[in-house]
C-alpha cells in the first residue's frame, strides 16, 4: 500500500510551500487509494512549540487534508511526535554502533568546528573522518563526559561510494563517491540529527514514497547511507520544484503574504487556496485552471509535476478566489461573509441571522466585485452606513433628472408591492415621462441612494435600501434644491 508522509516543524506557521507540499502528499494518497500519515518533527525543543503544532493542525484542517495518521488520532506506528520517539532512534543507533557502522565522538561541537575551519584553511573540503577525532577519545575526556551527564555524539562512517536515485519529478540524480564525509546521527545531548530521525521515522512507519520540497535534495545522500547502514529498502523520492517570488527569488515573507493563517484570515476559501497550491508545480491534463480538490484527487499524477520553479503570482490567487466565490453557495458564502460584517461594526450576528434572507441578497449584489471575504464589508458598507448629507446632492443635476426624481418619489410612495419588478417598472415609466438623459439620470440616482458614483446594480440596491430609506435620499436630494 502507498504510504506518504507530511512531517512538518511546529515552530511557526504553515508555510505556502509546506502547505503545497502536504497537499501533493494527500492528493498522491488518496489517487492511489494508500494512506495519508501527518508526523510531527519536534526535536528541536527550543523552538517547537504547542500552539504552532495546533496551528499546523488548524491549517490543514482548512484545506480539507484529513489525515488517517496521526499526532492527535493516532495510529499503528505511533507515536506520531519526534519528541515522543526517542525510545526507536536509540535502538537503531546502537545497533549501528554495535556493528561498526557508526562510532562515538568524544569532541564538544566547538572542537568539532575547529576541525572544519581547518580544513576550509587548508583547502580541502569540510569533510569528516573518524582518525580525525581520534585526539579526543581518552579515558579523561570519556569521564568528563560523564560527570557533566554528556554522552558521546554518534557519527555515521561514510561508504566511499558514488549513490545514485530515481527522482519522481526530476529524473536521476548523482551523487560523485566523496560528495560527502561521516556525519553525525546522534548529538552528544542523546538527541537525534534531523536525517537520522527522518530514516528511522520513515523505516518504522512503513514510509514508501516520500514527496517533499527540492530543499532537500542535499539531504538524501545522508539519508540514503542511513538506509543502506540499517539494510532496508528506501522509499521512492520525489523534490518538488522551488516556489519563487514575482522577482524570481525564493518566496519568502518580503514576499507578502506567506503562511496559510494570513490566506485564511483575508478571506480565502480553502477550496480556492488548494486550487491555486495546485497551479505551483501542476498542470490539469486539460490546461484548466479552476478545480476543486475532487477533481484533482481523480487526475493527480506525478507525471505532470513540473520539475521547473513554480512563480507565486498573487494576482492569480485573488482571481481564483474570486470565481469560488462567485461559484459557490450562496448561503455558504453569506455565511462566511458575516464574521467579517460583525468585525466591521456593519451588523450583529443576531440580525444577520434574523435577516439572513435580506443578508444573503446583498451578498449577491455586490460579490461580482469580491475577490476576498474580508472585502465584503466596504463592498456592502452602502447598505449599513449614512452617507453625508452633501454627497446626496449632485451639484450639476439637471431639471428633467429632477423631475424623475419627484416622480419616482410620489410612485414610490403609491406602490403597493417593494419588489424588484415594481421598481423596474417605476424607473420606466418615470424616464418615459420626465425624459431626461438616462446616463445622466442613472449617474445621479445612484450618487443620492448610495453617495457614491459605482456599485452595484441600481435595481438592486434600490430594493435592498428599502422604500423608507430610498424615499428619504430621494427627498432630501430634491428639497436641497
Amino acid at each position: 500500500m502507498t504510504r506518504v508522509r507530511f512531517a512538518p516543524s511546529p515552530t511557526g506557521s504553515l508555510h505556502v510551500g509546506g502547505a503545497r507540499t502536504a497537499l501533493f502528499n494527500f492528493l498522491y494518497a488518496r489517487h492511489e487509494g494508500g494512506r495519508f500519515i501527518l508526523r510531527v518533527e519536534d526535536t528541536d525543543l527550543e523552538r517547537s512549540k504547542k500552539e504552532h503544532e495546533d496551528q499546523l493542525i488548524e491549517s490543514l484542517l482548512w484545506m480539507g487534508l484529513a489525515w488517517d495518521e496521526g499526532p492527535d488520532i493516532g495510529g499503528p506506528f505511533g507515536p506520531y511526535r519526534q519528541s515522543e520517539r526517542g525510545t526507536y532512534y536509540r535502538e537503531v543507533a546502537e545497533k549501528l554502533l554495535l556493528e561498526g557502522k557508526a562510532y562515538e565522538v568524544y569532541a564538544y561541537p566547538e572542537e568539532i568546528e575547529v576541525i572544519h575551519d581547518r580544513l576550509l584553511e587548508t583547502g580541502k573540503a569540510p569533510h569528516y573522518s573518524k582518525d580525525m577525532f581520534a585526539e579526543f577519545d581518552t579515558s579523561e575526556r570519556r569521564r568528563e563526559f560523564s560527570s557533566k551527564g554528556l554522552s558521546p555524539a554518534l557519527f555515521l562512517e561514510m561508504p566511499r561510494k558514488e549513490y545514485r536515485f530515481i527522482d519522481l519529478v526530476k529524473g536521476e540524480i548523482a551523487f560523485k563517491e566523496g560528495a560527502l564525509g561521516d556525519f553525525a546521527i546522534v548529538r552528544s545531548t542523546g538527541l537525534p540529527v534531523y536525517n537520522f530521525a527522518v530514516v528511522v521515522d520513515d523505516v518504522q512507519m512503513e514510509i514508501t514514497h516520500v514527496l517533499r520540497g527540492d530543499d532537500h535534495v542535499s539531504n538524501t545522500l545522508k539519508q540514503m547511507a542511513i538506509y543502506e547502514a540499517m539494510e532496508v529498502d528506501m522509499p521512492k523520492f520525489g523534490h518538488l520544484s522551488m516556489i519563487l517570488g514575482p522577482d524570481g527569488k525564493k518566496l519568502s515573507k518580503r514576499h507578502g503574504h506567506t503562511s496559510v493563517e494570513e490566506f485564511r484570515k483575508r478571506g480565502f476559501l480553502p477550496d480556492a487556496f488548494s486550487n491555486f497550491l495546485a497551479l505551483l508545480g501542476w498542470s490539469h491534463p486539460d490546461g484548466k485552471e479552476v478545480f476543486k480538490i475532487d477533481e484533482m484527487t481523480e487526475l493527480f499524477s506525478l507525471a505532470r509535476v513540473h520539475s521547473s520553479p513554480a512563480i507565486f503570482d498573487e494576482k492569480k490567487a485573488l482571481w481564483l478566489n474570486g470565481v469560488y466565490i462567485r461559484e459557490s453557495d450562496l448561503d455558504s458564502i453569506t455565511r462566511l461573509a458575516i464574521p467579517y460584517l460583525v468585525d466591521a461594526g456593519q451588523i450583529t450576528e443576531r440580525k444577520a441571522e434574523a435577516n439572513f434572507k435580506w443578508l444573503r441578497k446583498a451578498v449577491n449584489s455586490v460579490r461580482n466585485g469580491v475577490e476576498l471575504l474580508s472585502a465584503f464589508p466596504e463592498k456592502m458598507a452602502l447598505y449599513f452606513e449614512e452617507i453625508p448629507e452633501d454627497s446626496l446632492l449632485d451639484d450639476h443635476i439637471d431639471e428633467n433628472v429632477l423631475e424623475a426624481f419627484s416622480l419616482m418619489r410620489q410612485e414610490f410612495e403609491n406602490l403597493d408591492e417593494w419588489s424588484p419588478d415594481t421598481i423596474i417598472s417605476v424607473l420606466k415609466d418615470v424616464v418615459k415621462k420626465a425624459s431626461p438623459d438616462r446616463r445622466a439620470f442613472y449617474t445621479s440616482l445612484r450618487r443620492v441612494i448610495t453617495g457614491r458614483k459605482d456599485g452595484p446594480e441600481m435595481i438592486d440596491v434600490v430594493y435592498l435600501m428599502g422604500r423608507t430609506k430610498v424615499m428619504e435620499r430621494l427627498s432630501r436630494a430634491i428639497d436641497r434644491v
